[in-house]
């Protein structure tokens, strides 16, 4: 039987052989917990994936790491054994339903900051060994104004928001665009609003982040969809299984579909100074 590493280089190998990928780097994130943020990056997740892309979530939230809880799949391998060098990136990379692929962050995002530039240089290495083999990199950041979830925000430069309609959710997540926008970076911002009653509830609380955002901060803020308050969510929790996988066909997870579907139309082909070689030089920047 295949170890666990050759099985994923087959994997990532498998589709369009003999043709590189282009490796787009996405930060998830939002401006307070509670949002919603992890759940809806794993079913945004699994919506590329079921669409025949290949996908990679990299659990950046250094607090609360959630990812392999919220699959039911305990991670053996995390960054921190890539950073000591003792495992391969292949080799960190864990499989979950559906075969989706992720990397648990734990504390070892931690370890960053303490990198010596010989071990950051090996960091960046092994990290850019995953381009041209995946469509698709998600960064499921912390939530809030951390200095680590800046960094990933600012190199990736293709960033998802979520919030929630609730006020406090609301000011949050245009504290964070706000914090970004104020540092010089020219991230690229788009809106998902979750646990909606409807869309004109969603509506309303984009419009209330975009029209403040445009008037202050002269930036358009493109929205990508909403997510309905569905119970199914808190079941697939409990269940430790995606809801793309419990209940496919839930209002929540149409939501995702929907938002997934029109993500993809927006596809917009990436200079040389975005993308996955734009993300590994700001990283590499951002982190000594």
């Amino acid at each position: 039987m295949l170890d666990q590493a050759q099985a994923l280089r087959h994997l990532v190998h498998s589709k369009d052989e003999g043709s590189a990928k282009t490796t787009r780097v996405i930060t998830v994130t939002s401006g307070k917990g509670g949002v919603g943020k992890s759940n809806f990056s794993l079913n945004f997740a699994m919506a590329l994936q079921n669409r025949g892309y290949s996908v990679l979530i990299f659990d950046a939230d250094i607090s609360f790491a959630n990812i392999d809880i919220l699959m039911g799949t305990p991670a053996k391998y995390n960054l921190i054994h890539l950073l000591k060098g003792e495992k391969s990136i292949w080799e960190i990379i864990q499989v979950g339903p559906s075969g989706l692929q992720f990397i648990a962050g734990g504390s070892g995002f931690q370890d960053l900051v303490q990198l010596s530039d010989r071990e950051l240089d090996y960091f960046a290495e092994q990290i850019g060994k995953l381009h041209g083999h995946l469509d698709f990199i998600l960064f499921d950041t912390g939530a809030g104004l951390s200095k680590e979830t800046v960094k990933f925000i600012t190199a990736a430069e293709e960033t998802i928001v979520v919030t929630t309609p609730e006020p406090t959710s609301i000011t949050d997540a245009y504290a964070l665009i706000k914090m970004i926008n104020g540092m010089g970076h020219s991230a690229s911002f788009r809106l998902v609003v979750n646990r909606v009653v409807d869309d004109r509830e969603g509506h309303q609380t984009a419009d209330n982040i975009r029209q403040v955002a445009s008037k202050y901060l002269n930036m358009d803020i493109p929205v990508l969809g909403f997510v309905p308050d569905d119970t199914s969510v808190t079941k697939a929790v409990r269940r430790q299984t995606p809801l793309s996988i419990a209940f496919p066909n839930s209002e929540a997870m149409r939501g995702i579909d929907r938002i997934a579907s029109r993500f993809l139309l927006e596809e917009r082909s990436l200079s040389s100074s975005r993308g996955f070689t734009g993300f590994m030089q700001r990283m590499k920047r951002l982190w000594s």
